[in-house]
């Protein structure tokens, strides 16, 4: 199963930096999948050997984006996600940021995508330290979440 705890995660993490695995970390709400997450999903696991999603829990979820989200509960975004190719494992998490879910697992690449900058990004200067390395990848014009939230709504 590629779901885990993040305590399960850190022994399979471990287990794969022995083997000489890079492993890449990136994180979201993946509320809605649409072809902005599949493309930034699939640029993420380009960087190295095997791709950690964590996903935000309903709560933090709701903290972040408003009462009506998510649309999909925690359980349903870990299953789809989990059913992608390119993701070889998923951990979901409840802070507002996951930096202690990357300064438990120590991944050598941290993808982020969007307009940050590197130094707004959580975990980013801890994986830095230990030598690894972060990625921002672009965002995919026109698809968002929100976006096809608001096209639902309107009946487009």
């Amino acid at each position: 199963m590629k779901i885990l705890p993040l305590s399960e995660l850190q022994q399979v993490v471990a287990a794969w930096k022995n083997e000489g695995q890079k492993v890449v970390f990136t994180n979201g709400c993946f509320d809605i999948l649409h072809v902005g997450h599949i493309a930034s999903l699939t640029d993420a696991a380009k960087e190295g050997d095997k791709l950690i999603v964590a996903l935000n829990t309903d709560a933090s979820v709701k903290k972040l984006k408003g009462e009506s989200r998510p649309v999909n509960n925690e359980e349903a975004r870990a299953v789809v996600m989990a059913a992608l190719t390119m993701v070889d494992a998923v951990v979901l998490f409840g802070d507002e940021t996951p930096l202690e879910v990357i300064k438990t697992l120590q991944p050598d690449v941290l993808v982020k995508g969007g307009d940050y900058k590197v130094e707004d990004i959580a975990g980013a200067k801890e994986v830095i330290g230990w030598g690894g390395r972060v990625v921002i990848n672009p965002i995919v014009e026109g698809f968002s979440t929100t976006s096809i939230i608001q096209k639902m709504k309107k009946g487009s």
